[in-house]
């Protein structure tokens, strides 16, 4: 690994093709290479839409228009559009059909183009329905490895996955590249053409049934949730991520193709500003509800390892890794975008963070009163969760359901209400399960390398992913949670 590549002028001059630009990570990657490179030659931004109009529109509205984009308009001002028209080549398309969905002329010009692909499209959905999430998740991952094989000048594509890939395993994860057709569980082996024939024929049993449109994403997901469970993964996203990477490896050729697999990933540590986020994330489930007064009990085990790392952080391992693997190989490297091994985090250290703020910092409810938070529950088990459910609602649906039948048809609403949250708050259990309750460490050799060639070349400031920086009571109280606070509250 020679440090002499880690430096951003690498950038300069160069061809980037973004997949998945509306998402969270390629808005944040996008941002920093046009604020800190903008001698960068063009970004083609994959978007998914049916023409060129839409796709500026979808970038302007969804991308440049939000608060992420406020620093580089500072730093610009009046030039800022001027430099985005000359820099910025949003793309009509869609990674889940051949050829990404982009018209053959265009295709070509940037085949000729394009140094580096980053491929950060996905649905991150947990049970997100089978046919949706194998379209996106596995063959969109083909499609883009397709694609990058007729790219002439390309260095390498990079496809960012998940850690999670792993499944529930326990002890030191490995940074390196899945077998084709593994199992988790040691089972059958895993035939991704066939879990794509059977997505399409049980989509198309639905339909010749006149199924309607909740039932079919009912039953989707369900299948999707079966069939990563039979094969020893816990959810339809790691799942079919892990078919992704499968595929990817097996399609590649001599393709240099790099892996990055971030854990948890939350708001921004530093750039281009603290605290800036977009979506809920695995934690801030718990965070906002807890914070908004409609959760105080949680099933997870306080002692259990929460592996999370700030978003531009995950960004810039990205750069890092582009700058290091700018002459090709042929080999499959593997990233961790983890904090578990370098700067440990637990359940209970986060549950402490936000129960501490919100007794502080209660947040302010839509009538202008703060909200009062209680003691935080734990809850080990789905054994120990029913049991609660069974004490602390059950008395109160039998009451209000009787009062509706008895005596006032207006309480219904109520009972249905009351259900719908029990139902939500069981199968938010269930779908967060491996995460909380999480014994594994993610290995970062690999990326621990790569800290080491940014603090060689003197890079530390412009591109820091070091974990071991990060003070997670202060980075939670002052940094994370005011961020969920004003963006997603």
């Amino acid at each position: 690994m020679d440090s002499s590549y880690i430096d951003l002028q690498f950038l300069q001059g160069k061809t980037i093709f973004i997949t998945g630009v509306t998402g969270y990570l390629a808005k944040i990657l996008s941002e920093k290479i046009l604020r800190v490179q903008p001698n960068v030659k063009k970004l083609y931004l994959l978007i998914r839409a049916t023409d060129s109009d839409s796709a500026k529109q979808r970038f302007n509205n969804e991308v440049l228009k939000t608060d992420l984009f406020r620093v580089l308009r500072e730093k610009l001002g009046a030039n800022l559009q001027g430099f985005i028209q000359d820099k910025v080549f949003p793309v009509p398309g869609d990674i889940a059909c051949d050829s990404l969905g982009i018209n053959s002329e265009l295709k070509d010009d940037m085949c000729r183009e394009i140094d580096i692909i980053v491929n950060t499209a996905a649905t991150t959905r947990f049970d997100e329905r089978y046919d949706t999430a194998i379209g996106i998740n596995v063959f969109g991952a083909m499609h883009v490895v397709e694609f990058s094989k007729q790219c002439s000048k390309l260095k390498m594509l990079l496809h960012v996955s998940t850690a999670y890939v792993c499944g529930e395993k326990a002890g030191l994860i490995l940074e390196k590249p899945l077998n084709y057709g593994e199992t988790l569980n040691g089972g059958s082996r895993l035939d991704i053409d066939a879990e794509k024939k059977l997505a399409e024929e049980t989509l198309k049993g639905l339909q010749d049934r006149n199924a309607t449109e909740k039932e079919t994403t009912v039953a989707m997901r369900v299948l999707g949730i079966e069939r990563a469970r039979l094969h020893g993964w816990p959810n339809t996203y790691s799942f079919t991520k892990a078919m992704g990477e499968m595929l990817l490896g097996h399609l590649k050729e001599d393709l240099q193709l790099i892996i990055l697999r971030t854990t948890i990933i939350l708001s921004t540590y530093k750039e281009p500003f603290p605290g800036w986020i977009e979506g809920f994330k695995t934690v801030d489930a718990f965070i906002v509800n807890y914070g908004k007064g409609k959760l105080n009990v949680g099933m997870c085990d306080r002692g259990s390892i929460i592996d999370v790392i700030p978003a531009d952080m995950v960004v810039n391992t990205v750069i890092a890794a582009m700058a290091v693997h700018q002459n090709p190989s042929s080999h499959t490297v593997v990233y961790h975008s983890s904090s578990s091994r370098r700067n440990q985090l637990l359940v209970g250290d986060i549950t402490q963070f936000f129960v501490d703020y919100f007794k502080k910092f209660p947040w302010i409810d839509e009538r202008g009163n703060p909200v009062k938070v209680k003691e935080f529950r734990f809850l080990n088990s789905m054994a120990n969760l029913h049991k609660y459910i069974a004490i602390r609602y059950m008395p109160l649906l039998k009451i209000v359901k009787w009062a509706n039948l008895i005596l006032c048809q207006h309480l219904q609403a109520h009972h249905s209400n009351l259900e719908r949250r029990i139902n939500h708050f069981i199968r938010l259990a269930e779908l967060y399960k491996p995460y909380v309750f999480f014994k594994g460490v993610f290995d970062d050799t690999n990326t621990e390398m790569l800290r080491m060639a940014i603090r060689e070349s003197n890079a530390d400031d412009t591109l820091n992913f070091d974990p071991t920086t990060i003070q997670w009571e202060k980075y939670f109280k002052e940094t994370h949670i005011p961020g969920l606070v004003k963006y997603i509250f």
